[in-house]
Formats: C-alpha cells, structure tokens, sequence
C-alpha cells in the first residue's frame, strides 16, 4: 500500500541545521495527518551530518540513507526513484533551510487540480553568475520544451509519483541538474502546472559547494545534458508513455 507523500531530501554537509531542518518539517507534515515519510540522503558529508542524523534513528517518518558522494543531482534521482514507487505525491526539497515548510501547506491543498506545483523562489540574492546561469536555464528549458515553469531548478517541488516517474526514466542517472530537465519534461508533456512565491532566505550555517569556475564548468554540463534529453525526448507523447 502506497503512502500520501514522501519527501526527497539531499544532504551534503549540513551538520550545523539538518536536525533542525527536518524537525521542522516533520511538525508540519504531522499536522496535516497525513502518511509521510523523508528520504534523507546523505551524499557522503565529510562533516558530522551522519552522526547528526542518528537522532532520527527510532523515528519510523524518516529512513536515512548514507551513501558514497556522487553529486546533488544523480543523489536527487535515487531519491526520485525510490519515492515514486512508495507515494503517491513525491516532494522534493533542500537541506540548507534556505525555504522554509511553511509554505508547503498551499500546495498540498492545491494539489488534486494539477500534476506538478512548484515552490517559485522570492527575495533570492544572487551574484551575478548565479543569476546568469537562472535565467540562462530558463531561457533554454522555454525554447526548447516550451514555456509554464518560471524557476526551473526550483528545490521546493510537489509532483504526482506517476507523473514523475513517467519522467525519470528518460534522464541519466549521472544528470547534474536533473530538476531543470523534469521541469522543461512537465511543460513539453502540458501537464497541468501550480507555481506560489514563496520566500527564499540565505543559508546562515554551512557554505555553497559549487563556486567560481566549478560553476561555470557545471553550468556547461547541465547544458550539453539538458540538450541531450531534449533529443530523446522531443518526439515522446506523454499519452504513449
């Protein structure tokens, strides 16, 4: 028997805020009386998040998953194809509190009257790379796949399990940057697409990993990946999957 949701959540040194984060989500997700559970993994931190994390070791609402470092997107994957074989709903979200779960509560509510609904981030401060490469991806993901998801890397997303499911298998598992992909997926395929502001705060405790050239140099491959899907999927009809 499948759950309601299950939360996808990726975890690189984050010792500092993890506990407090997933506390957080916890009492929001307890409130709304639903089946839950968080997937939690952990992509080989070279801090304590792993020692950390043994708080939640009792507690059945959230599995732990530690595993050998592999990158925020192919890490994301694994997580995307264990939540849709157990929820009915899979969301996905940060572990750097940088978007709080209270917003979370308009999506669930708006959920049964779309496929995919999607946390916009607001009040961002971003250097000038990092802001070249959004609207960059945004750029790419409307011309070629079509237009409907304005933050198309957006880590706050709520996305039926077999809708998403439907999507992961035409994606890598090695994708750098695979919630860009799904996003231009979900407008290629017209599904039916909810978008809220909701507010994006600074991460306070730990640092950015992907920095300077690193940046550019992932910018690159998610772009060269992101073409690639586009090619195996450009003459898929959702219908047909």
């Amino acid at each position: 028997m499948t759950i309601d949701l299950a939360v996808v959540m990726p975890v690189y040194n984050e010792e500092e805020c993890i506990v407090k984060v997933l506390e957080s989500w916890l009492n929001v997700l307890s409130d709304l009386g639903m089946k839950f559970q968080i997937i939690v993994l952990n992509d080989g931190s070279s801090d304590g998040t792993q020692e950390a994390l043994q708080v939640f070791n009792n507690d059945n609402r959230i599995e732990v998953i530690n595993k050998t470092n592999s990158g925020h997107g192919p890490t994301i994957l694994i997580g995307y194809k264990k939540s849709v074989k157990l929820a009915d709903w899979t969301f996905q979200c940060d572990s750097d509190d940088e978007m709080k779960p209270d917003s979370f509560l308009t999506l669930w509510e708006n959920r049964e009257r779309f496929d995919a609904l999607f946390g916009i981030r607001v009040k961002r401060n971003q250097n000038f790379a990092r802001k070249f490469i959004s609207s960059f991806s945004r750029i790419i993901i409307r011309l070629l796949f079509g237009a409907g998801v304005t933050d198309v890397n957006t880590p706050y997303r709520l996305i039926r399990s077999k809708v998403l499911g439907r999507i992961v298998q035409y994606i890598p598992v090695n994708t750098f940057a695979p919630n860009v992909i799904i996003s231009g997926i979900i407008c290629k395929f017209g599904l039916r697409i909810f978008e809220l502001p909701v507010f994006h705060e600074n991460r306070v405790t730990g640092k950015v990993s992907i920095v300077k050239w690193k940046l550019w140099k992932s910018a690159t491959k998610a772009f060269w990946q992101t073409l690639f899907c586009w090619a195996t999927i450009r003459n898929v009809d959702y219908r047909s999957t």
